[in-house]
């Protein structure tokens, strides 16, 4: 038979199943044929809803097709990504399924030989392509990359060995005899009939490689839905070619029921975009009348801008987005950061950018480990009248199911209930979504070896790529994002880098990676800097360089201009211990208390910044005992607390202390690191102990950040003198002889040379007030460009650099450990996956292997409860509901996983909870109703919950 035939009803044998179910009574079934036909067709409806022109750009070329082949080439590519099904071992997992097959399959079957569907599916897939004329050669043929393709769509690209395992003999001789053999040619022939494949492509690049592995990720996970498939699967039954038709039919209508259609922007005037901004100013003027025909005329690139603390660079970058979009083929935004309380703001700040477009459906995602606990996200994406998507029963017919029945390698969970928002939500998908914000470790990941990373490039590669804080990341996580940007230089995505004291030489490193990726070489010579305050916009295609003009930076300059007092006071550093120990007069507690007296006595919002949550412990407890005013008023925020209670109070803190809250009497929050990258607030007193320089000068950005904005408003305390200047107040802590003693535990926060190195510089800055921007960048160089002076200072400051030298060359090789090759450097696609990495196991951060705390209270009765009155016992079934889900994470805290290394019996979660990819590592701290022994040894470390200061920590040696 010809393909025409094999398209009828009557044609190619439709028995071997794809999709199994099991209900009650019955066994529902579903053709593999039309399970291949299914994804196909969502291909095709990505390819012209979801893939942007940038990215249909670099497939049409990786392929070296027009983009009409192209499409089709993916078409077919994701439909024959289960063909490996069709052999005798996947069809014999199911008897009752088996038994079913043709007499013809049952005999020709051969030894049963166990070899995973989507190893099967590159095995045979490539001599089927071969066939078709797909070139085998080396890594990089076409047939091998292609076969890989398929292989790759369980989320690892596997080593294709061409003459061994993937010979025809081996495939013969295991994956079953002729009969097989020929269905799976007739399969295949009919899918490049009915998906209109006109001739094999000459090459197949990594790029392509990737995206198209990744589309099929997502057309795969879209038709195995079972509310997708079991429709089908229960009507009459169709010939392929009419189920061909009826598929496309199905699948536009899915796409765009899952969000996942791409949409346009109306253009809007500056002020609606921006709601609460009267005109851009003149460094936002300047990008919106020079980038456009820069962007036009040169294509895609990457910016770079540097900004004061609190002046509008997340404008900025939504309107370099906005000029990117229009002009070089992408369409939304991908918002990186670093800090989850910095997501949290920035999802506000960009859902509410997209809805002052009045767009009719417009999903944003916020994606990091605890989006769910963020009210404004959960409260925009589930409807009140969607009580599915909180707790949908367990056994709802039509509960979304993504992953094959007959799984491989590694078991995946769905997302639950279907429906638009549950399944955008869900997993990995969030990040497709047209405007996301993110953590950039959920980023990074695209460029390290762990599962559906294909995917995750996928979703980064059609947006514009905005990477806030980019000063913040250390040189592990420094190492990856460089990587990152070679991809996505390599992919044609637009990137725009934000900071507000980031380096020259940081700057140029970033800009350079960026443009190796897109190919251009030879720029080891050439500085990136944009200048302060600026920006810098460098093309891909000739690395050709425009900054910002210089009467438009004087003009920011001007505007932006304010001064601001570092005060600087010597104190001795001591632990509270007892509760109610005596302080000394000269101690760092005592300084503090001192510090905030005007507030105390007379009102206002100050802020107190510790370098470690047990110093914030400290101090919170020693101001709480003399403390005279309302409870509340004194707040305390870090990372050791349960996670609703940091999200409800840092969400306070953001609308009380905002450009438009209702600024309390009288508010004192102390906190740790989280204020530097996280809070778009203003306080009018803070004390902060000793940090580099450039987080000093981030933590002066919410000292009177928007006094410009409150002029002829009274919400300043009667102490307020802005003409001198609001004043930082920087506690030193010195040893008998005065000289810098770093206390043990601070120089894990950040490198002890550039704590020491500041500290010399303070009593320069003393003298004078602080001119910001103008002498902003100065300072950052001094203390961490290339050529600050500091180690040439004394022998002592030499040997902390070379120490930091040292420990960042560490940091660095082993980030290089589990990095993914660039692009360009690519042979076989495996190289993408020569380590099995799981999500979990993915470090972004130097050490950083967290591990789930939850603290839980253990009545008389042996019962565990969530709070310490016993109304919420711990949930304990076989299918945990969403509702029960978010009670137990909102409940949780993540902690080191060497804190937790040595746990017994009692710190185990139910055993219900082994089979949930969230909770089964989770370690439980159980304080008892009876003894109230609360204080648990893990080994060395010794943990106890309080809930007033959070967890409490300490380590005997």
């Amino acid at each position: 038979m010809g393909v025409i035939e094999d398209g009828r009803y009557d044609g190619v044998d439709r028995r071997p199943w794809g999709k199994l179910e099991f209900d009650r009574a019955t066994l529902r079934m579903y053709s593999l044929l039309f399970h291949l036909i299914d994804v196909g067709a969502v291909a095709g409806v990505l390819w012209d809803r979801f893939l942007t022109p940038s990215q249909h750009k670099v497939i049409s070329a990786g392929l070296n097709v027009p983009q009409r082949q192209a499409r089709s080439l993916v078409c077919f590519l994701a439909a024959m990504h289960d063909i490996g099904k069709l052999i005798p071992y996947f069809q014999s997992s199911e008897p009752l399924a088996y038994v079913r097959l043709g007499e013809e399959l049952l005999a020709d079957t051969g030894p049963v030989v166990h070899v995973p569907h989507a190893r099967a599916s590159m095995h045979v897939g490539l001599h089927l392509l071969s066939e078709l004329g797909f070139a085998v050669g080396g890594n990089d043929s076409p047939a091998v990359r292609a076969a890989q393709c398929l292989g790759g769509h369980h989320g690892r690209f596997l080593q294709l060995d061409v003459d061994g395992a993937a010979s025809v003999q081996r495939v013969e001789a295991t994956l079953g005899g002729p009969a097989w053999q020929d269905l799976r040619r007739r399969y295949t022939r009919l899918l490049w009939h009915l998906f209109g494949v006109d001739e094999a492509p000459g090459r197949v690049s990594v790029e392509a490689a990737v995206l198209i592995t990744g589309l099929t990720m997502v057309a795969d996970r879209v038709a195995s839905q079972r509310r997708y498939w079991v429709p089908n699967a229960d009507t009459p039954s169709f010939g392929a070619a009419e189920h061909h038709s009826r598929a496309r039919r199905q699948a536009e209508k899915e796409v765009e029921r899952l969000g996942l259609a791409r949409f346009a922007l109306d253009r809007v005037p500056f002020t609606t975009a921006h709601p609460g901004l009267e005109e851009p100013n003149a460094l936002q003027r300047s990008v919106m009348e020079e980038l456009p025909h820069l962007v036009a005329e040169r294509g895609s690139g990457i910016a770079v801008v540097t900004d004061a603390m609190g002046t509008g660079k997340s404008v900025t970058a939504l309107e370099m987005a906005r000029i990117f979009n229009e002009h070089c083929g992408t369409q939304g935004v991908m918002w990186l950061l670093t800090a989850t309380a910095a997501a949290d703001q920035a999802y506000e700040v960009l859902d509410r950018y997209v809805r002052a477009h009045r767009p009719e459906y417009a999903p944003v995602t916020l994606v990091h480990h605890h989006s769910d606990l963020n009210e404004a996200y959960t409260g925009r994406c589930l409807s009140p009248a969607d009580t599915s998507v909180l707790d949908g029963p367990p056994d709802d017919p039509f509960t979304d199911d993504q992953d094959d029945s007959f799984a491989d390698d590694e078991t995946e969970y769905g997302p639950g209930a279907a429906g638009p928002d549950r399944w955008l939500r869900g997993r990995d998908n969030a990040l497709l979504a047209q405007y996301t914000v993110s953590t950039t470790d959920q980023a990074q990941m695209a460029v390290l070896p762990v599962r559906h990373s294909a995917l995750r490039m996928l979703a980064l590669s059609g947006k514009t790529v905005v990477i806030d804080e980019a000063h913040a990341l250390d040189p592990f996580s420094q190492l990856q994002l460089l990587r990152l940007l070679q991809w996505l230089g390599a992919l044609s995505c637009p990137v725009v880098v934000l900071s507000a004291t980031m380096p020259a030489s940081t700057a140029t490193e970033l800009v350079r990676a960026y443009l190796s990726g897109a190919g251009r070489t030879g720029l080891n010579g050439v500085s990136f800097a944009p200048g302060y305050p600026g920006w810098l916009f460098a093309d891909a295609a000739t690395a050709g360089v425009h900054r910002m003009s210089e009467p438009a930076r004087v003009q920011q300059r001007a505007a932006q201009r304010r001064s601001a007092r570092i005060r600087v006071r010597p104190v001795t550093y001591r632990r509270l211990g007892q509760a109610d120990r005596s302080v000394e007069a000269g101690e760092r507690l005592a300084t503090i208390a001192e510090v905030l007296q005007p507030v105390i006595r007379h009102g206002g919002c100050a802020a107190v910044v510790c370098a470690t949550v047990a110093d914030a412990q400290d101090t919170y407890a020693y101001l709480r005992r003399m403390w005279t005013g309302p409870p509340d008023d004194l707040v305390l925020v870090h990372a050791r607390v349960r996670g609703r209670r940091r999200q409800s109070t840092l969400g306070d803190l953001r609308h009380q202390l905002g450009p438009t809250g209702p600024r309390p009497g009288r508010r004192v929050f102390v906190t740790t690191s989280l204020l530097d990258v996280s809070l778009d607030i203003d306080v009018d007193l803070m004390v902060s102990d000793l940090a580099s320089l450039a987080r000093l000068l981030q933590r002066l950005g919410r000292l009177g950040r928007f006094t410009h904005l409150w002029t002829g408003q009274d919400r300043r305390p009667a102490w307020w003198d802005g003409d001198n200047s609001p004043a930082l107040t920087v506690l030193h802590p010195v040893n008998s002889r005065g000289a810098t003693a770093l206390p043990p535990g601070w120089g894990t926060v950040e490198p002890a040379v550039a704590l020491h190195e500041t500290a010399r510089l303070l009593p320069a800055l003393e003298k004078e007030p602080l001119i910001v921007p103008d002498d902003v960048q100065a300072l950052v160089e001094q203390v961490h460009g290339v050529t600050s002076g500091f180690a040439a200072e004394t022998t002592r400051l030499q040997q902390m650099a070379v120490a930091h030298q040292t420990r960042t060359s560490r940091q660095e090789q082993l980030s290089a450990i589990h990095l993914v090759p660039p692009a360009k450097r690519v042979s076989s696609l495996a190289d993408l996956h020569r380590q099995h990495l799981t999500t979990a196991q993915a470090a972004t951060r130097p050490g950083l292997l967290p591990r789930r705390l939850l603290p839980c209270h253990r009545r008389a009765d042996g019962t565990l409860t969530l709070d310490a009155a016993g109304m919420l016992p711990l949930p304990d079934q076989e299918h945990l509901s969403r509702r029960h889900l978010r009670s137990i994470l909102e409940h949780s805290l993540s902690v080191p996983a060497a804190w937790v290394a040595r746990t017994s019996a009692r710190h185990h979660p139910p055993a219900s909870w082994k089979q949930h990819p969230l909770l089964a590592d989770i370690v439980l701290l159980p304080t008892d109703s009876v003894t109230r022994e609360s204080e648990h040894r893990f080994g060395h470390h010794w943990l106890r919950m309080d809930e007033e200061l959070g967890l409490q920590h300490r380590k005997q040696q």
